[in-house]
């Protein structure tokens, strides 16, 4: 039995279990909505609403507690400058989970985890961004 063991193992060690949900962490709250199996998105989303009540709170410690859990600062600075202050008059449930089908190589459930009140803007936009500077330095070196 087991009683008292909170959340799912992944077959990985407790250290990439963590690094894991801090790289879904930080993709999610770029993108504010991505795809993954399904059993890593029910154990995203609490860790990810606990990120936004901090953000909520918006003082210095808060910022501190996010970084060192998640470990990008610019995003950090997204979820306090414009997700946080867009979930300010909201009680929890941020986040929403919908079922995407399995993916076709091992047949695993898939999920789109989401904020409720997303920017569809938001979504690839940092990748856009980087795209373009990357292209930018290329005919800068050129």
């Amino acid at each position: 039995m087991r009683h008292g063991f909170k959340g799912r193992r992944f077959s990985r060690s407790a250290s990439h279990r963590k690094s894991m949900l801090a790289n879904l962490s930080v993709s999610l709250l770029e993108h504010e909505q991505i795809v993954t199996t399904l059993p890593k998105a029910k154990d995203l989303r609490p860790i990810v609403e606990k990120l936004v009540t901090l953000g909520k709170r918006g003082d210095l410690h808060a910022r501190r507690q996010v970084i060192a859990q998640i470990g990008n600062e610019d995003v950090v600075k997204r979820l306090f400058d414009t997700i946080a202050p867009r979930y300010a008059n909201r009680n929890g449930g941020y986040l929403r989970i919908m079922k995407a089908g399995f993916r076709r190589g091992d047949n695993a459930p898939l999920a789109v985890i989401e904020f409720v009140e997303r920017d569809t803007s938001a979504k690839g936009a940092a990748d856009r961004a980087r795209l373009e500077a990357e292209a930018a330095a290329e005919t800068d070196a050129a």
